[in-house]
């Protein structure tokens, strides 16, 4: 089954390479989407692919890059965009 999540992940999670481990962890779990830093200082990203994938990226983001000091991880249904690769905004 295939899902779509958005999820915003705060705490220290700027300046430690969250969004290009984001993008590697992806790739090898094969979930598509994007991953971006907002202007207060949390990380934003959507990701989709199979439902087992896509929990286990939410799951990585609750720990994230070994710098990072993630406080929270909120996670919302999304519509899929049929996104096929993974982005770094």
């Amino acid at each position: 089954m295939t899902q779509a999540v958005d999820v915003t992940v705060t705490g220290r999670v700027q300046g430690v390479f969250f969004r290009a481990e984001t993008q590697a962890e992806a790739y090898r779990l094969g979930v598509s989407g994007w991953v971006r830093n907002d202007p207060d200082g949390s990380v934003a990203a959507h990701f989709e692919g199979d439902s087992g994938a896509v929990d286990a990226m939410v799951a990585w983001c609750r720990g994230g890059p070994r710098r990072a000091r993630v406080e929270s991880v909120d996670v919302r249904d999304a519509e899929l965009t049929g996104a096929t690769g993974f982005d770094v905004d």
